[in-house]
């Protein structure tokens, strides 16, 4: 057994009976929670970094039973998609005992696998030095708190400042990822609680939480007028048909569901906790808007900067200035890629939220003690 290794690019490895890149053995050898077993030396002909053809050699373990090649190939190579080593197999780029076969066709081990393929090339974002709120990471996650303002990865006219430009910065190694390692977003104005993946299999469990809705996000939000009761909105999401920035409720939309619990009460707004069962673009922006109770500040979806009767200066003004979604992602849900324990973190919204809560109270607590010195 050996413990450590040169930079010797001519190399795969069997770490935890995976095979693995050489960069993904340096990652590796990171983690306590991985024993190396074994080395393979793999004949093929570039470097692994580059975008040229890797070719592959690979023996089945004795013990495999009778399980299909894709399957196989999924649990040797974790790093690529089912889909991908499918795409492989269809396209004639893995032979088995050096014969072309179809992706059900049933290993029962010591066959010699034949892989042939192109490396993803690593995404060409550029990495900055953006100060980033790490809010916990370990080897497989990293959670971020985002504060308002700062845009989650690039898109037209964003190419440099995000949060992705950021993460690849302090982890270079996410450049090898989709998305690097992002799975999901806020708006740019939201703030609160984001997970990234660190490794592909991560990634890949992340990605089906979100699919299955096992990943629980719950927002805190101060919306206009007062709600009487909790309530779920169920209201399909799709692309608003004329202003591409705007989603709207459409019958040809995605589903898109909502539960809205309310949290306190106030003259003329609402404080909410709202839990998503799916995570549409704009989701609780536009559930609230539909049902008339729109965010405050959310100028994009019908905030109408409603003032309670005779308020206090100080809230009228700070109502009439706060210029985004009063929106908080406070607390985040699921389960761990690699312990399979569920892990939950919860952060307190941003001052300006806090503020914009602390005066609604205040205003509301000043009103019933007029009412009650009057009644007296």
């Amino acid at each position: 057994m050996k413990n450590e290794t040169t930079r010797d690019n001519n190399r795969y490895f069997l770490i935890d009976n995976k095979v693995c890149s050489l960069k993904s053995y340096y990652q590796k050898l990171l983690s306590k929670d991985y024993r190396i077993l074994t080395q393979y030396n793999l004949p093929y002909r570039s470097d692994p970094m580059s975008n040229s053809k890797i070719f592959l050699t690979l023996t089945v373990p004795e013990d495999i039973g009778e399980e299909r090649l894709d399957s196989t190939l999924a649990k040797l190579m974790p790093e690529y998609s089912r889909t991908t080593i499918q795409n492989w197999i269809k396209n004639r780029q893995i032979t088995v005992n050096g014969k072309v076969v179809k992706r059900k066709y049933r290993l029962t081990g010591n066959e010699y696998l034949s892989v042939q393929f192109t490396p993803d090339q690593p995404l060409s974002i550029d990495p900055e030095p953006i100060d980033l709120n790490i809010h916990w990471s370990d080897e497989h996650l990293i959670i971020i708190n985002k504060p308002s303002g700062l845009i989650v990865h690039p898109g037209a006219g964003n190419l440099q400042g995000t949060m992705m430009n950021g993460l690849l910065h302090l982890y270079p190694e996410l450049a090898y990822l989709p998305r690097a390692g992002i799975v999901h977003r806020l708006d740019k104005n939201t703030t609160g609680l984001l997970v990234v993946a660190r490794t592909e299999e991560a990634r890949k469990s992340l990605v089906s939480q979100l699919a299955k809705s096992t990943m629980k996000r719950i927002y805190q939000a101060v919306c206009e007028g007062v709600l009487i009761a909790g309530m779920t909105i169920n209201k399909p999401i799709s692309r608003h048909p004329k202003d591409r920035l705007r989603m709207t409720i459409s019958n040809e939309g995605k589903s898109a569901i909502s539960h809205v619990r309310v949290n306190q009460k106030f003259r003329s707004h609402t404080l909410i906790e709202v839990a998503l069962e799916t995570g549409r673009t704009h989701q609780i922006r536009v559930h609230l808007n539909s049902i008339g109770h729109p965010l405050v500040g959310d100028n994009r979806y019908g905030c109408r900067t409603i003032l309670p009767k005779a308020a206090d200066g100080e809230l009228i003004q700070y109502l009439r200035g706060f210029q985004r979604q009063a929106l908080h992602a406070g607390e985040l849900s699921l389960i761990h890629p690699k312990t399979n324990k569920d892990q939950s973190w919860q952060v307190n919204p941003p001052e300006d939220f806090q503020k914009l809560v602390d005066l609604l109270t205040a205003d509301i607590q000043s009103q019933n003690s007029k009412r009650e010195t009057f009644s007296m």
